[in-house]
């Protein structure tokens, strides 16, 4: 057996070992050797310092990354010079919904695999080892981005998980044949090999009609449990009091199909509510109102910070300059005054409906500290969990642990390394050694481990 320290662990029966790092989750100043084999954390004792051996620096080891919600096939379409002339003007979601669908009618294969490798890449650079990519299909696109998805997963199967949600971001009933053809179009995808989740927009149907979308809904929820897929709705995407919440409807519409709720059966898939944004005009009579709906149901919600600061809230022509309301979903609330499962999301990168940010979940923790106004250790590591343990949970993956940060023998071997700053001179003391240090001001020394292997560094 071959023994890799502080480095790559390729070869079969290899094992990783990382010695002398500050663990996510285990007591301040405290450092560890953490021994990885056949996927999993095999042993994890104190460190005893050996000073014959060469110093590492400081590094920190935390779970690793996690984008629930991210559309791989519309991303850096503001960068790729194939899509230079589709420049944002007004900024709104009508622009980025029209410039977004001139852009789909000139996918190719070629710019779809270019763009979602860019991502992927960047991502797990970043430490991503879990992703729920969405794939468009409609009359448009047809196949074109699933098949691309689909050979992306395949190509990065060793590095990490791209789990592949179909998605219907254009209207499936507001048709005039109502849908036929695109629901036609919809159930030859979802069956395809490799496809693990089927999502919807229930909002974008024809004047917000609710009745559509409540069409919209249930074919996406009978479709989902009839090809045993998790669900994703994007849902109740506006800041309107006078539009009423389509997620209670969604809800109950989840118990009369008879949604595959039971955790312990092989039929089990989870059910996750993406934007969200009408739910922070919520009192706090509907959040319990709303929670008493779920009942059972493995439901969860991401928030989209980038995305929803961005695009909600903008101000009409006439007012003042002070007329500035944001909204996004209080993520950390919903755990925890409600208990419910939630996490962030990157949502999209470089595009009309995105044109911040990078592929780093880790940065969304940090903008978290302001826009939550959180920044207590308790605090900022829920967080962490938010990027990382929650959003795994929340895209349906079985966590053989908490999604608590408490790293152990006998977890699944994913995770990141951050640091490998010097230990002496000037800058010792800004070298990241808690969950706070890392929200605060995320390292971007990184190395990647996935499935006990080194991925990236």
């Amino acid at each position: 057996m071959s023994t890799h320290t502080n480095g790559w662990a390729n070869d079969a029966g290899s094992e990783l070992v990382f010695k002398g790092v500050y663990v996510a989750g285990k007591p301040e100043n405290t450092r560890w050797d953490v021994c990885c084999k056949k996927g999993i954390i095999d042993s994890l004792d104190e460190h005893v310092p050996d000073s014959a051996a060469p110093s590492n620096g400081v590094q920190f080891l935390c779970p690793s990354l996690c984008h629930p919600h991210i559309h791989l096939d519309k991303c850096f379409l503001l960068s790729h010079p194939k899509y230079a002339d589709l420049e944002i003007e007004k900024g709104d979601f009508a622009e980025a919904m029209r410039l977004t669908s001139e852009a789909k009618a000139r996918f190719e294969r070629n710019d779809l695999m270019e763009r979602g490798r860019a991502l992927i890449e960047e991502s797990i650079n970043f430490g991503v080892t879990h992703l729920r990519a969405f794939v468009e299909v409609d009359l448009t696109v047809r196949f074109k981005c699933l098949e691309a998805g689909l050979a992306l997963k395949q190509e990065f199967k060793d590095r990490c998980y791209v789990q592949i949600c179909v998605f219907a971001q254009d209207p499936i009933i507001s048709y005039r044949d109502k849908g036929k053809a695109m629901m036609k179009l919809l159930n030859v995808a979802v069956n395809r090999p490799g496809v693990e989740a089927f999502g919807s927009t229930p909002y974008v149907e024809q004047d917000g009609d609710q009745k559509k979308q409540l069409q919209n809904m249930e074919f996406a929820i009978r479709t989902a449990i009839r090809y045993g897929l998790h669900l994703d709705f994007h849902i109740d995407y506006n800041l309107d009091p006078n539009t009423p919440s389509m997620i209670g409807v969604a809800l109950e519409l989840l118990h009369a199909l008879k949604w595959p709720s039971n955790w312990n059966h092989h039929t089990h898939r989870s059910v996750l509510f993406g934007h969200c944004t009408r739910l922070t005009l919520f009192s706090d009579k509907e959040w319990l109102e709303l929670r008493e709906k779920i009942r059972g149901l493995p439901v969860a919600f991401v928030g989209l910070p980038t995305s929803d600061l961005f695009m909600m809230g903008r101000p009409a022509k006439e007012d003042a300059g002070g007329q500035r309301v944001r909204g996004t979903l209080q993520v950390l609330d919903i755990i925890k005054k409600y208990g419910l499962n939630a996490a962030i999301g990157i949502n999209n990168v470089g595009n009309a409906f995105t044109p911040h940010g990078s592929c780093d979940p880790l940065s969304l923790a940090s903008l978290g500290v302001g826009v939550y106004q959180a920044a207590t250790k308790k605090e900022t590591d829920l967080l962490l969990q938010c990027v990382s343990n929650r959003a795994k949970l929340a895209m349906g993956i079985d966590l053989l642990i908490s999604c608590e940060i408490d790293i152990d023998v006998g977890d699944p071997a994913d995770f990141v390394i951050f640091g490998n700053q010097t230990t002496s001179g000037p800058g010792a003391f800004r070298s990241r050694k808690t969950i706070q240090d890392l929200v605060n001001d995320p390292a971007q020394n990184r190395t990647t481990v996935f499935n006990g292997e080194v991925v990236s560094r």
